[in-house]
Formats: C-alpha cells, sequence, structure tokens
C-alpha cells in the first residue's frame, strides 16, 4: 500500500511538471493550456488556496481538487503530445517556480477576503 501511494505521489509530482511545460508548449490547445498553467501554478505555488492547518478542507485541495485539476487537464491534451511532456518533466529535478502563479494566488485571496467582506456587510446591514 505504501509504495502504491508512493508512486501515486510521483506521478502527480511529475504531471504537475507535465502540465506546466504544457502550459508554455505552442502546441497545446489553449483551452488545455490556460487549464494547465492554472493546474500547475496552482500546485507549485507556496501559497494554497485552503490553508493545510484549517482541519479537513486544509489537506482536501491537495487531496481531491488538484488531482482532478490535473486529470481535466491531462484529458485536454493531446496524448502523444502529453507523453512527450512527461518525458520532459521526468527529466527536470527542480521545482519550477512562477512569480505570476504565486500573484494569481495572492489576488485569488484577496477576491475572496474582499466579496466575503461584502457579503457580511450586506447581510448585517440588512
Amino acid at each position: 500500500m505504501l509504495e502504491h501511494l508512493k508512486a501515486w505521489a510521483k506521478a502527480v509530482k511529475r504531471d504537475v511538471i507535465a502540465l506546466w511545460i504544457a502550459a508554455r508548449d505552442r502546441r497545446t490547445p489553449c483551452l488545455a493550456k490556460l487549464l494547465a498553467a492554472l493546474v500547475a501554478g496552482y500546485a507549485l505555488s507556496p501559497i494554497d488556496l485552503i490553508p493545510d492547518f484549517i482541519p479537513v478542507l486544509g489537506y482536501l485541495d491537495d487531496v481531491v481538487i488538484l488531482p482532478l485539476g490535473i486529470v481535466a487537464a491531462v484529458s485536454l491534451i493531446p496524448a502523444a503530445l502529453m507523453a512527450e511532456f512527461r518525458v520532459e518533466a521526468e527529466k527536470i529535478s527542480a521545482r519550477p517556480k512562477n512569480r505570476i502563479a504565486v500573484a494569481v494566488i495572492i489576488a485569488a485571496w484577496i477576491g475572496t477576503t474582499i466579496l466575503a467582506g461584502w457579503l457580511v456587510s450586506r447581510y448585517l446591514a440588512a
């Protein structure tokens, strides 16, 4: 069981890097490129949309949402192209860094906080 989980985690890491590569490749279809960039950016970002210290929900994004995003993005990329990206991802040992992805995650947090504050103020004013 433990070996199976290790293999799964290694495959997820490889696919995230492959999606990062796919998002930058001109041969990737536009919708797949957008979804690949979002998934890879979120996975590689040091900032979680749902912080891990929040019980249950904190790990929900890492265990459920991220794999579903990977599956969705991979399904939009032609199989031969994805196989090429996976081979290239195996060669990359360092974690890619993407400042734009970090900025997007921070903007999402700020936007969510502003929206939540606005909704609460409207609810309290009513």
